[in-house]
């Protein structure tokens, strides 16, 4: 009995389909820090911070914003370290000098990553963009809601260990026990509003307040959360 050879022909390249290249657009909300100096008190105050909220920073990601402090690449350098060590995820730096971004520093010149936004396609007559955003269910713990565009309105509660981030004002027809950080994009003017305040965490424009600084005598009372300069105010609303 013979045998046939069995012979591998391969492919020529007018035989292979490949795919076209594709390009993908990406979008995320980071936290912007901002330090003041000295280092050393604000990194105290950060301490305080997470102290009194452990998953404040929770893995999520983090701009440092320089300008106040303008350190040299060693101070930057040793500034990141220190955020490092407390677990505080940096994808980006501004308002230092191009050099600061030089050898182990140089993929922070510019934030990456971020939330999937789709395909890219041509550009188009510009759409009229949302300037809010309504959530028609409660907010479960571990889950985050951020809109940059304007306001957030959950028709629920927001549970404990959820977080609600908005550009402009939040709406919370519920239990508001998770965090809510209102004019992320440097609204002074945002409000917070809620029908039951149990909250960990409040904040408008990079100003907070923590769950055990508010008035006990407010915690399950409709409330209201405002800046007034800078200081956070929370009032029962009536």
């Amino acid at each position: 009995m013979s045998q046939a050879a069995l012979q591998i022909v391969p492919k020529t390249a007018s035989q292979t389909k490949r795919r076209p290249i594709r390009f993908r657009g990406r979008s995320f909300m980071a936290l912007v820090l901002a330090p003041e100096p000295p280092a050393d008190e604000w990194l105290a105050e950060l301490d305080q911070l997470t102290a009194r909220s452990p998953g404040f920073f929770g893995g999520r990601p983090v701009v440092l914003d320089l300008s106040a402090m303008r350190p040299t690449p060693r101070a930057m350098a040793a500034l990141l370290a220190e955020l490092e060590a407390r677990k505080v995820r940096v994808i980006g730096v501004e308002g230092v000098a191009p050099t600061h971004f030089e050898g182990a520093h140089a993929h922070l010149a510019m934030p990456i990553g971020g939330r999937a936004a789709g395909d890219l396609s041509a550009p188009e007559a510009p759409a009229r963009k949302a300037t809010s955003l309504v959530i028609d269910q409660p907010v479960r713990s571990g889950q985050t809601i951020s809109f940059p565009d304007g306001d957030v309105t959950i028709c629920g509660s927001v549970a404990s260990g959820a977080e609600v981030v908005a550009a402009g004002s939040i709406h919370v027809y519920g239990a508001l026990r998770g965090r809510a950080i209102a004019g992320s994009a440097g609204d002074a003017k945002a409000r917070i509003f809620c029908r039951k305040l149990d909250a960990e965490l409040l904040a408008i424009d990079g100003v907070y307040m923590t769950t055990d600084e508010l008035d006990p005598a407010l915690k399950g009372k409709p409330a209201l959360a405002r800046l007034d300069g800078e200081t956070l105010r929370v009032a029962a609303l009536d």
